[in-house]
């Protein structure tokens, strides 16, 4: 009995040991586990990474069709077909289209009219076919259709010179130059836009910015590489564009080519600037030009349009030879402080994304500000609240500037439309005519790019200062003040370091 008593007093001492030594060897086993489905999960993504994709299609250099490329790189397809999202920021964004119900294809909506927002652009464009249909930017998707079916269409001949910016052309100059893309170039600028636009099916497409054999960046058009080659051989300083400065340092040997000397950070805005540029069509064959040869700021461009005495129409009101700034995205973003900083478009509008294991550029294209956390919170640690905050105030900020220059120019237009009707002479009203134009020219060049002011905030405010300027000037003139003359272009300022 003692025995028995002493047997069952020792058995609650040895359950916990068993126990515990249960409960080592039950975590020694997940741990090992753990490790396990960790090293593999390590291993995958390398794997996923030495591979980043996989060749299910051949891509040649004539693959114009993104769908194929798409089998290839299914990720970069799903973000590039989701340009077709209508989703509007405060001041736009590169989206902007009305509020559509659900229950509506948004595709088939049309994007709201900016003259109907604002009739005062219809004053400073009275003559111009964008007085006659002048509408909200939508995504990528949609760049080939808005350009085809709008009413400037019908309201002026427009050349194939257009497609440049609204088609993937870069397959149709080759076949149209015999494998060279200039001379491709040249053909396409010379044709009718309905005969053009036959040459091409899709908007901007992957081989419009990547080389199928290596996936790198490249330069597909011809204008673009022109443009920058007058650039080079400028004496504007561009600090924020280091291989053009390290190209004049080294003598300036042949042509300045960004497809073998610009760096791979530059290419991820090079590719954007193929098209979001300010440009004019030079001569009777509508040669796509971007005017850079004095530089890239306003003033430089403006005076070399006046040496080519280039005009894009006469203003139906006053008689003044005026221009039409377009889409000047890549000239604003050089003056700003990110270019400073070596920030690049697709840093913010494509930022990186992680997929699994891959290190991918989101190729959903819209604005920064609908894609917060990836394209500004990587370099500013605030909050989105905070950064969306400090954009809009720079934008409205920007926009309240803007509605005072494009009142003091509907004041000029009104006074040149009475002096011109009480009978003043040509000669009389060239010095107020010459005011309207580069106060237009300026002003618009604001109003025609993309950022509402924020890619360059302080130069933005500083172009719109000037066009208020010219147009008090203009009507001062008209009243018989002092002559006071067009400003030139302000001095440079020296490029730090140097």
């Amino acid at each position: 009995m003692a025995e028995n008593k002493e047997r069952r007093g020792a058995d609650p001492g040895r359950r916990p040991t068993w126990l515990l030594t249960a409960g080592i060897a039950l975590m020694a086993t997940l741990a090992t586990a753990a490790v396990v489905a960790l090293l593999m999960n390590i291993m995958q993504r390398q794997q996923e990474a030495t591979n980043p994709f996989f060749r299910v299609v051949e891509l040649t250099d004539d693959t114009v069709d993104p769908a194929i490329w798409g089998k290839n790189f299914p990720m970069q397809y799903d973000g590039y077909l989701r340009t077709v999202d209508q989703v509007r920021t405060r001041y736009g964004g590169s989206e902007a289209v009305p509020h559509t119900p659900t229950n509506v294809d948004p595709r088939s909506v049309v994007a709201q009219s900016k003259l109907e927002e604002d009739p005062r652009l219809k004053v400073m464009w009275a003559g111009y076919a964008f007085a006659r249909d002048f509408r909200e930017e939508r995504g990528h998707a949609y760049m080939l259709t808005d350009q085809t079916f709008t009413e400037r269409q019908q309201a002026a001949a427009q050349p194939g010179a257009c497609l440049n910016c609204h088609g993937s052309v870069y397959t149709a100059y080759k076949q149209l130059g015999g494998g060279d893309i200039f001379k491709g170039f040249d053909v396409m600028n010379k044709m009718p836009y309905a005969e053009a636009a036959k040459t091409t099916d899709h908007p901007v497409s992957c081989i419009d910015c990547h080389d199928p054999a290596t996936m790198q960046l490249r330069i597909t058009r011809p204008a673009f590489i022109i443009g920058l080659r007058a650039l080079a051989k400028s004496s504007d300083p561009v600090p924020q564009l280091e291989s053009i400065e390290r190209w004049r340092s080294q003598g300036k040997q042949g042509d300045y080519d960004p497809n073998t000397m610009a760096t791979r950070q530059e290419m991820r805005a090079f590719v954007c600037g193929q098209c979001h540029v300010e440009y004019y069509f030079k001569g009777a064959e509508k040669t796509l030009t971007f005017p850079w040869q004095n530089g890239l700021k306003v003033d430089q461009i403006m005076n070399y349009y006046d040496e080519v005495q280039q005009k894009d129409w006469v203003h139906a009101d006053t008689g003044a030879g005026t221009l039409k700034a377009q889409h000047p995205e890549f000239e604003m973003w050089n003056q700003g402080i990110h270019a400073r900083s070596g920030v690049m478009c697709a840093d913010c509008h494509m930022p990186y994304t992680r997929e699994g294991g891959l290190k991918i550029s989101d190729h959903h294209v819209q604005s920064p500000l609908l894609n917060i956390n990836k394209a500004c919170q990587t370099c500013h640690r605030w909050s989105e609240t905070e950064l969306k905050a400090r954009v809009e105030t720079i934008q409205t900020r920007n926009f309240s500037l803007r509605n005072v220059a494009m009142d003091s120019l509907m004041a000029l237009i009104t006074d040149l439309k009475t002096a011109k009707a009480a009978g003043k002479s040509d000669a009389e009203l060239a010095d107020a005519r010459n005011f309207q134009r580069r106060a237009q020219f300026y002003l618009d060049f604001v109003e025609a790019e993309n950022s509402t002011g924020f890619h360059a905030s302080q130069e933005a405010a500083r172009i719109l200062g000037e066009s208020i300027n010219y147009s008090r000037q203009g009507q001062v003139s008209l009243r018989g003040g002092p002559p006071q003359g067009v400003p030139q272009a302000p001095a440079t300022a020296p490029t730090p370091g140097k």
